[in-house]
């Protein structure tokens, strides 16, 4: 997470690790945050798990189930950490401008994934 943090537009980094239905926090870089258990379903995070697909939100404001973890957060970038079909959990990135994340951010972070997979 040190190391996604430094990339310019990443400005939270975190790892939940789904618990039955709650994602749970784990590593993080970044503010504090309140949101260290994420009901499956709700904001971007439980709304990945539920939909089973990544998530890249443009401008979180314009969400209507968003959870605010920093007023600063304008955008935010989620993707699955998956063992085979089974989600495990994901990980979150959190941008303090509009559309900060992309195609190739969520790319990037597939290969993480894949990684942190292989040692979870």
């Amino acid at each position: 997470m040190e190391l996604l943090d430094q990339l310019p537009t990443y400005n939270w980094s975190g790892i939940y690790r789904l618990e039955g239905d709650t994602l749970v926090l784990d590593e993080y870089v970044g503010a504090a945050t309140d949101h260290t258990r994420i009901p499956v379903g709700r904001g971007v995070c439980g709304t990945a798990v539920a939909e089973n697909r990544n998530q890249v939100i443009e401008d979180v404001r314009e969400l209507s189930n968003y959870l605010a973890c920093s007023t600063q957060t304008r955008s935010e970038i989620v993707v699955l950490i998956k063992g085979g079909d089974e989600i495990l959990g994901q990980i979150d990135i959190d941008g303090h401008t509009v559309g900060a994340f992309d195609a190739s951010d969520e790319s990037l972070l597939e290969r993480v994934a894949e990684i942190l997979e292989a040692r979870w």
